[in-house]
């Protein structure tokens, strides 16, 4: 059995990650979104996959090339115009026959959800479905006997129910119902109307999946899945780690070393990357290849990408850092409010509630800070910006953007 990946969209609301990456090439514990999809696919035993791409696919296809590096098969299918999730499965066929596993790019889960769907299959598509607290962000569908009755694409009202996990089991057949869907009100081809369409029918198996499931659709939401996979992941110590206390698990690859500092995992240390001295590293945190946390550092709960400078007395708590970035001694982020209520994120100009009590910043690749500066919580700071010295960020940043501070000396003579 094949799969399909969907990983041609830009993911706009990931921004500013995803000005400078398709959304699925953001790391998490280590790997891109798209390497923990493809290796839950591999346990669920499908080693030949199809990843349809459009948005910057060059980044996905020199990560991954052939697929000999994960050991699989892979080969791409490039969606012309970026028209939906019906038009971007319609760019595969011709790849796939028979049965095929397809799953969104941006979805992380475990190998045992894809086998459980893989054997309840029995009807010309299987739905994965999650109970959630509120589907209104979601597909959301009603189940009798097995078979998908009724589905609703972000209902209006909150509600608990059923949503849309987007992992599929489809018969090739499908492909002729995807060529007649309509294109919907958002302007696309949609692949939730045919399963809108096979409801009807009673054509279409809806299977509720127990295992951890979430997608990544939202920055903040990055954060649950670096948890889950830093906990699911085997402790491997390539690196070194010379006099420091460590709580909990780690893992430090190859050519990594960390020193006199106290790491509380899980913790995930890249290859080439420098901890040290006095830091502190606090769990659920990964930190990228080629990076250096230094002097009384402490990093908590964040994504740290590759080639991140962080030497001197700075504090980075529930943020997400992108690549190539710098931060001047003393720079903080703040991640919690003083009425304790959740924080609010712009996203796509609105203003978004996270359910989150911390949250820090969203840093976009190539930005340096100056010494002494600050980021108030909540806040993104676009891709390719200088914060300088003393500024406190208390708005959103866009990219290529440069904020200084501008000081009023008195000097006066004794």
């Amino acid at each position: 059995m094949k799969g399909v990946v969907i990983a041609a969209g830009e993911g706009k609301r990931l921004k500013p990650l995803t000005h400078t990456r398709p959304k699925c090439m953001i790391p998490v514990a280590g790997k891109p979104i798209l390497g923990h999809v493809l290796e839950s696919l591999k346990g669920a035993g499908i080693r030949d996959a199809v990843v349809v791409v459009n948005y910057l696919k060059d980044k996905i296809i020199d990560e991954f090339g052939d697929g000999r590096k994960v050991g699989m098969r892979i080969r791409y299918a490039v969606q012309k115009e970026t028209r939906g999730t019906a038009d971007a499965f319609l760019a595969a066929e011709g790849l796939v026959d028979g049965t095929f596993v397809g799953i969104a790019g941006d979805v992380v889960t475990e190998s045992s959800a894809i086998r459980k769907l893989i054997s309840s299959h029995d009807s010309e598509m299987t739905v994965g479905l999650k109970r959630v607290e509120d589907v209104s962000n979601y597909g959301a569908a009603e189940v009798a006997g097995g078979k998908i009755r009724k589905f609703e694409e972000k209902p209006k009202s909150r509600r608990s129910g059923l949503a849309n996990c987007s992992m599929y089991v489809i018969e090739s057949s499908a492909f002729t119902k995807l060529k007649s869907l309509k294109m919907s009100k958002r302007g696309e081809y949609e692949i939730t109307d045919l399963i809108k369409a096979l409801a009807k029918k009673g054509e279409v198996r809806g299977v509720e999946l127990k295992e951890f499931w979430q997608d990544l659709g939202m920055p903040w939401q990055l954060f649950d899945a670096n948890e889950f996979l830093l906990n699911k992941m085997p402790e491997k110590r390539e690196g070194k780690l010379e006099d420091c206390k460590v709580k909990g698990k780690v893992v430090i690859e190859k050519g990594a070393h960390a020193f006199n500092s106290f790491i509380e995992g899980p913790v995930f240390i890249g290859r080439n990357s420098e901890v040290g001295p006095y830091s502190f590293i606090r769990s659920n945190t990964s930190i990228g290849e080629n990076c250096g946390i230094g002097d009384s550092t402490t990093v908590k709960n964040s994504i740290i990408m590759n080639h991140v400078n962080a030497k001197h007395l700075s504090y980075i708590g529930d943020s997400i850092v992108g690549e190539n970035c710098n931060f001047g001694a003393g720079t903080q982020i703040a991640n919690w409010r003083f009425d304790a209520g959740t924080i609010k994120m712009e996203v796509m100009e609105k203003s978004v509630d996270t359910k989150r009590n911390k949250l820090g910043v969203i840093i976009g690749d190539n930005t340096k800070t100056g010494v002494l500066s600050s980021v108030m919580p909540g806040r993104t700071i676009g891709d390719s910006c200088w914060i300088g010295a003393n500024v406190q960020v208390d708005r959103d940043i866009p990219r290529s953007t440069r904020v200084f501070l501008k000081q009023h000396l008195v000097i006066e003579g004794r």
